[in-house]
């Protein structure tokens, strides 16, 4: 794909190959920018573990302390009170059959799925759906849940899902380009923190072996992961 002349003018001004400060690379992102709209950052992180194995397939959770600076649409699958529970929690959308039709039928805006455990054999049928979209509930996201209340404020509040994928690289988001550099700083540490703590002890080697920053615009930022630490 041909690069557009402000983005050759961005990658002139940073050394792809360097890896820079948690600071600097912070710095960078608010420097590079070029467009007129608030941006995602986002946090590509390669871990030397084989998703193959059980144990090495790592799926947590984490609270950034800023949250996400993104809007997250949460639809909740229950029956009976939770349903109340839910809607008071602040859930964008309640329900159960009248969702999983609208789902079945190609229905897609949302970001979250958060269901009881009562709606889970149901939802379970539309695996082939939800799975490739990374909605599918699941106990270790805490997205399968009773406490509903807590899982709805808690996503709402900023709490992100870490879950390597079949190449041991983690995605997700850690901010926006409105954020100040030390609310960017914070929300990484806190991702940083989290995976290094879910390490399994079958890892051999290096486990944390490389930390991306990106705007969704910006090229990639490596960063020193001696300056996290």
């Amino acid at each position: 794909m041909k690069k557009s002349k402000q983005r050759k003018a961005v990658e002139e001004h940073f050394d792809r190959m360097k890896e820079y400060s948690l600071e600097d690379a912070v710095k960078l992102l608010e420097e590079l920018k070029y467009v007129n709209f608030d941006e995602s950052i986002d946090v590509a992180i390669n871990l030397g573990v084989d998703p193959r194995h059980a144990e090495e397939n790592i799926r947590v959770t984490t609270s950034l302390p800023n949250g996400t600076g993104k809007e997250v649409k949460v639809l909740v699958l229950t029956r009976g009170p939770k349903e109340k529970e839910a809607q008071e929690a602040g859930a964008d959308y309640v329900g159960n059959d009248d969702f999983l039709e609208k789902i079945k039928g190609g229905w897609a805006d949302i970001d979250k799925i958060i269901a009881t455990p009562d709606m889970m054999a149901d939802l379970g049928k539309l695996g082939k759906i939800l799975g490739p979209k990374g909605l599918m509930p699941n106990p270790k996201s805490g997205t399968v849940t009773m406490d509903v209340d807590k899982a709805v404020k808690e996503i709402k509040a900023g709490k992100v899902e870490l879950r390597v994928d079949k190449n041991g690289i983690i995605h997700t988001i850690c901010g926006k380009t409105s954020f100040n550099q030390n609310q960017l700083r914070e929300n990484v540490q806190a991702i940083y923190d989290t995976i290094i703590k879910a390490r399994p002890a079958s890892v051999k080697g290096t486990y944390f072996k490389k930390m991306t920053l990106s705007s969704t615009m910006g090229p990639g930022i490596k960063v020193d992961l001696a300056t996290i630490r």
